[in-house]
């Protein structure tokens, strides 16, 4: 399938296409629920998301999921390497040694994305080498600009739009952030074992929440109705940003709204399997079941079908109903 979507963005030098192979591996393994969507999209869409994806969920890693053998220092190192490459990229359009950032480059050109976001995205991601909690939700928000917020935007180009893009920039942006307090509010407990807390100090503390009573909770696996409550209301907040993303679905091309559309629906499935286990995410993660993203994979195929058919239609290449009543007749 990867040769396919290759194929139809025209991509040709072998090394670019291994390139993007790589990225699509990153998010079939890692980003399940991102991945289901990303499916439904144009075939000669498919590469460059993959590649956004890809270098993305690469510099997670450095932050995150290196071995524990690594400081900091180490992994401040390797992101500003990173960061290096990737402005080097972006600046001469040259190929790098690193096959993430040779593609997430041939995107932004192809694109048109514009370089300040993905130095921004590299900016949250340093601090989450140092920074381990979010006193207030303007804290957090200027974070989640970098880390969500310009994922978004970076997006937005690809997918296409039936408006102006800054007309549906906002809207972006806030399904960007929707996801990532999503993920928030899933991964509590991991997070806290990392020695971060993205909660907000002044949501929590409005609920009589801090963090050694989370840390007791983790530990001991009891519950404890305030921090029910916090987490009750980090689903408000994070529904809110879900309801401010939900009118730029309308404002994409056709084509891919019915992917963003799954997308927006298996997330806030997310949050509805939260709340389903009531709020237990500090013991156990909540998962969309594999049903209801089948379901929701099969109603994307569906508008994908209808999506096309009316481009087709547009374009002239559907017989209407009483011409081909014509044609049929002159046949005989």
């Amino acid at each position: 399938m990867s040769r396919r979507e290759l194929d139809a963005a025209r991509i040709t030098d072998p090394a670019l296409r291994a390139a993007y192979a790589q990225c699509r591996r990153l998010n079939a393994r890692h980003g399940r629920t991102y991945f289901l969507a990303t499916r439904l999209l144009p075939l000669e869409r498919r590469s460059a998301v993959h590649a956004l994806y890809g270098f993305a969920r690469w510099a997670d890693d450095i932050v995150d999921d290196l071995d524990r053998h690594h400081t900091t220092e180490e992994r401040d190192r390797l992101l500003r390497r990173l960061e290096d490459d990737l402005a080097d990229g972006l600046r001469t359009g040259a190929g790098s040694g690193e096959p993430v950032v040779r593609a997430v480059v041939d995107t932004a050109d192809r694109f048109d994305i514009g370089h300040a976001l993905f130095a921004d995205f590299l900016s949250s991601m340093r601090a989450d080498l140092t920074v381990t909690d979010y006193p207030t939700y303007a804290d957090l928000q200027r974070y989640v600009h970098g880390s969500a917020a310009v994922i978004g935007l970076q997006m937005l180009p690809v997918l296409g739009t039936v408006t102006a893009r800054e007309e549906a920039e906002p809207h972006a942006a806030a399904l960007g952030v929707a996801f990532q307090l999503t993920n928030f509010l899933r991964d509590v407990g991991e997070d806290l074992d990392r020695g971060r807390v993205y909660l907000p100090g002044d949501l929590l503390a409005a609920n009589g929440v801090d963090r050694p009573l989370l840390e007791w909770s983790r530990r001991t696996g009891r519950r404890d109705p305030r921090i029910r409550a916090a987490l009750v209301a980090a689903e408000a907040m994070t529904r809110k940003m879900y309801r401010a993303a939900e009118p730029g679905i309308a404002m994409l091309d056709p084509r891919v709204r019915p992917c963003i559309r799954a997308a927006f629906t298996l997330y806030g499935g997310i949050l509805d399997a939260i709340a389903e286990q009531d709020y237990t995410v500090l013991h156990r993660r909540a998962v969309v079941s594999r049903r209801r993203r089948a379901t929701v994979a099969a109603a994307g195929v569906l508008r994908v079908a209808g999506a096309r058919w009316h481009a087709r239609a547009r374009a002239g290449r559907l017989w209407q109903p009483r011409r081909a009543a014509e044609e049929k007749g002159a046949a005989r």
